[in-house]
């Protein structure tokens, strides 16, 4: 996989406190710690070398922030998604136009659902999450894209969490960090398999830049653990997006400049 240089990112909405919620207790969220711990990720991205393309907020649109969910980006094209919740759709239309001069476009259209959170690649194979915003037309839309350009689509269940990213990230290309109880790990049988801790379930949504993993501040067990396997960590405070169920991988599309078609 090539090296990430470039990120898509979107500005806080005033109104993230009233965000899609789905499996955690609704939080009151602070809007402006929130834009605070925003502009800290973006200078994250930025430090670690990536050009950053930030769209405004949508006040229409609470979730607009969780910017990946609106799109799958592969070396040869994007896919705009048809996200899950009818609340988020239309979040894509900014997203598209972003996306325009880096990659051909491919629409998903229903009765396809599927959020970019549902979607992680590891070479050559991508796996889709089953989930309460990704369905089985979904992923065979995923499929009938991707295999003729030799990518290799593999369902999966998650349960008990958002996405498939909220139960496992990819720390490299072969090793998967992972909370066994919220995601089937048999069809990464061919993969590494790291767990997080038990009291930090919610510590397997990091986000890979390069050779650098960032993850939310809040998971020093797993940190420790990553650590200790030689990884290198950085950690940012997203306390305000974790309340929103989301994590760090959510706040950017990540793609490399230069396989522009």
């Amino acid at each position: 996989m090539p090296d990430m240089n470039l990120a898509i990112t979107r500005s806080v909405s005033p109104q993230i406190g009233r965000c899609e919620l789905t499996f955690v207790e609704r939080e009151p969220i602070d809007y402006a710690l929130a834009a605070e711990q925003h502009w800290q990720y973006v200078a994250m991205l930025r430090d670690c070398g990536l050009k950053v393309e930030l769209l405004p907020a949508d006040d229409r649109h609470p979730d607009c922030s969780f910017v990946e969910d609106a799109a799958v980006v592969f070396d040869e094209l994007a896919v705009i998604a048809n996200m899950g919740t009818s609340a988020r759709q239309g979040e894509e239309v900014a997203v598209e136009r972003a996306l325009k001069s880096h990659r051909s476009i491919v629409k998903m259209h229903a009765p396809a659902t599927l959020d970019g959170g549902d979607v992680l690649q590891m070479n050559r194979s991508v796996f889709v999450g089953l989930s309460a915003r990704t369905n089985e037309a979904g992923v065979e839309m995923l499929r009938r894209t991707l295999t003729p350009l030799g990518y290799q689509v593999k369902p999966v269940r998650a349960e008990g969490c958002l996405h498939l990213k909220s139960a496992c990230t990819a720390l490299d290309d072969h090793t998967l960090l992972a909370n066994p109880a919220w995601v089937d790990l048999e069809p990464f049988a061919d993969v590494r398999v790291v767990a997080v801790p038990a009291e930090e379930p919610r510590a397997a949504d990091i986000l890979r830049l390069n050779d650098l993993i960032c993850m939310h501040s809040g998971f020093p067990r797993t940190r420790e653990l990553l650590e200790t396997l030689g990884v290198a960590v950085r950690t940012i405070d997203l306390s305000e997006f974790i309340k929103a169920e989301a994590g760090p991988t959510c706040l950017s599309i990540l793609l490399s400049s230069a396989e522009q078609q």
